[in-house]
């Protein structure tokens, strides 16, 4: 290539890979996907590597990371945080495995294979074993003070048993299934969804209110000591087991291999196993093990020469989108779905993707009968990535989201700081219908046998137009629908008359009030302990209640002053609905003397008397607090039949463990007293 194409092909490149990283890094939402980023970078470094009197400081492949936020103080790494250099092949490989060979002048190397978590690189800073600093990456050498939100994180420790200042460094993450909740609850509330859980994990970290992080689940895996002021081990693996015996959380998948066919077998082997975890990863990461060698190899300004991520290939698939199909949700939030041609993308057929909003649409310029890239966002949601734009031959049409709701007509309006358009109407039949199957779910009310479908064959029937309608079925009514014999009739009328009964909390998560989750009514159940209480509340009432903020208190009070709520509530009390908290109400001063006041627990394994709700719901009404997983802040582990993992974990810790019987029978001496 002649110097002056090269020169001119350098610097666009260069221009629009700076452009991508800082809709990734600072702006947190991602503009172009990884395959279309990993392209135009590797072409970028194989044309500087041709021409290096091309190459400038300003060059995306002579810097780490993205920019620190100037919202945050700013953090100087004492061991810079070096990016890795990628491969894409088995080539790739083969390759890094000659030169680190080439650069030891030795036959034999041991690599560690671990995991690349898709997620925000992190330091963590711990002084005399207290935690102290957590930093972002930034940009390898300047990161961002995220402490506070760090602290949110529960895998995280905040003392560890280690005397001397040991800087640890990981990846902060979202979990597959906390992506899936926020993103559900952002479109619900109006508010544009995350691209992806590595864009969640990173948004949620530079909150400046950690309150929000907090909220969002977040997790970690540590995989590396940045500092460490007499660190004896000698190997990368032996560090990793040094970490997780000071109580952090490192990724259990890791492997020591003997050779470069054995990575390129654990490659191999979770190209294909990825599917199954419950977080994203997006390639796998090989070190050089001995810290004598890696140190012999040193780094380039902006990677180890002793280390390098296997990126695996981005799942994408091209398809026709011939329409847009709009949903209305229980809150009256409007959807855009992209209806395609069938297509297989990561293992399954898809033939719908979310649009998400009218903005997204406008700024992707979709279009209807154009041609489309899909891709799974964290390999779970399909997601339009992009349109190929050369296909198109004219009949496309653009399109325009309407002024009206595709349900009832009503104007569509936009509230202030949303960016979806929203019925307000409350009579809406598309919203009425969503609500009645959130009103009948196993969280709220819990009605077996009124499943979606069944509510959507009565709302059709015109059967079912308000919650009250459900208690005023008559089984003369129900004969004739669809699967609906004498016996399916007899269970779900006794289904729904057993509901009335009831707890209190139930019920007001059922009746879908704007931003109160099942935790949040049982929090209002227990404080006010009655419908009549909490609806006469004021906001002051409310956020006075643990738990409860603004946003949420201001709802329940907006929510109670309408009319037609005032009459729904009157007519589920004639229907003989329970109005009353049910459940166990915690004394403080009786608390203190329960065996399980204050004390962290784990249930695992089969309850045979016990449900696992029934035992959870006991234990916290006295005071004992339920968690997921064992450490060694749990007090007591509660082992069922069949008892697994935890059950090994706290016997190795020394945790006090407890049969299904001695629970029952300490919970009996308790009622006895």
């Amino acid at each position: 290539m002649e110097e002056m194409k090269a020169k001119q092909e350098i610097s666009s490149l260069r221009e629009e890979l700076n452009k991508y990283n800082h809709a990734y890094y600072v702006l947190d939402r991602p503009s172009v996907s990884d395959a279309i980023y990993d392209q135009k970078m590797q072409r970028l470094t194989e044309l500087e590597a041709q021409f290096p009197q091309f190459i400038t400081s300003d060059s995306p492949t002579q810097r780490v990371g993205g920019e620190p936020l100037d919202a945050f103080v700013k953090v100087q790494h004492q061991v810079p945080m070096l990016s890795l250099s990628n491969a894409f092949s088995e080539n790739d490989l083969r390759d890094f495995d000659r030169r680190v060979k080439d650069g030891l002048d030795v036959e034999h190397v041991t690599y560690v294979c671990e995991l690349k978590i898709d997620g925000l690189a992190v330091s963590l800073r711990y002084d005399n074993g207290i935690f102290t600093q957590g930093a972002t990456r930034g940009d390898g050498t300047t990161g961002e003070d995220i402490t506070s939100n760090l602290r949110t994180i529960k895998s995280i420790p905040l003392r560890i048993n280690e005397t001397e200042t040991i800087e640890v460094r990981g990846e902060a993450f979202m979990p597959q299934q906390s992506f899936l909740v926020l993103n559900e609850a952002k479109e619900e509330n109006g508010e544009e969804p995350f691209a992806n859980p590595r864009n969640a994990a990173a948004g949620s970290l530079r909150q400046l209110d950690p309150k929000i992080a907090a909220k969002r689940n977040l997790d970690i895996f540590l995989y590396a000591v940045g500092q460490w002021e007499s660190g004896t081990l000698t190997a990368h693996s032996e560090r990793l087991h040094h970490l997780s015996a000071l109580g952090f959380k490192t990724n259990p998948e890791w492997k020591k291999c003997s050779s470069i066919d054995e990575v390129i077998e654990y490659v191999n082997e979770w190209v294909t196993k990825r599917a199954d975890l419950p977080y994203e990863i997006d390639g796998i990461v090989i070190k050089v093990d001995q810290l004598a060698y890696q140190e012999q190899l040193g780094t380039t300004a902006k990677s180890p020469r002793w280390a390098i991520a296997y990126k695996f290939p981005a799942v994408e698939a091209v398809t026709k989108l011939y329409d847009i199909e709009l949903s209305v949700g229980r809150t009256g939030v409007v959807t855009p779905t992209a209806l395609l041609e069938p297509v297989k993308v990561a293992g399954t057929t898809v033939q719908r993707a979310s649009l998400h909003n009218e903005d997204l649409i406008h700024e992707k310029d979709i279009r209807v009968n154009d041609t489309v890239v899909i891709k799974k966002a964290g390999d779970i949601i399909p997601e339009v990535v992009r349109v190929v734009t050369d296909e198109r031959d004219g009949t496309e049409q653009q399109y325009r989201m309407p002024s009206q709701c595709p349900a009832c007509s009503s104007e569509l309006v936009r509230l202030e700081e949303e960016v979806a358009l929203r019925c307000i109407n409350p009579n809406c039949p598309a919203q009425v219908k969503e609500g009645l199957i959130h009103f009948v779910s196993r969280n709220a009310m819990n009605i077996d046998g009124l499943g979606e479908k069944v509510i959507e064959q009565l709302f059709e029937a015109n059967l079912v137009k308000s919650i009250a309608d459900i208690y005023q079925l008559k089984r003369d009514e129900l004969l004739p629908l669809e699967r609906m014999g004498e016996k399916s009739v007899n269970n779900l009328l006794q289904a729904i008359e057993a509901s009335k009964s009831n707890s209190l909390e139930k019920l007001l998560f059922g009746l879908g009030i704007r931003f109160v989750g099942s935790k949040a009514a049982k929090t209002l159940a227990m404080h006010f302990e009655t419908m009549d209480h909490l609806a006469a509340s004021s906001y002051d009432d409310l956020v006075a209640v643990n738990e409860i903020g603004d946003k949420m208190a201001d709802s329940i009070v907006r929510y109670f002053g309408e009319e037609k709520v005032q009459q729904l509530v009157h007519e589920l009390r004639n229907l003989n609905l329970n109005m009353t908290y049910l459940g166990p109400k915690p004394n403080v001063e009786e608390l203190v003397d329960s065996p399980f006041y204050e004390k962290t627990i784990v249930l695992t394994g089969k309850m045979e008397r016990l449900t696992r709700s029934e035992a959870k719901e006991r234990i916290e009404s006295l005071g004992g607090k339920i968690t997921g997983s064992v450490s060694k802040k749990t007090s007591l582990v509660i082992a069922g039949e069949d008892a697994g993992s935890k059950l090994d974990k706290a016997n190795d810790l020394g945790i006090t463990i407890w049969s299904e019987q001695e629970l029952i029978d300490t919970l009996k001496e308790i009622d006895e007293e």
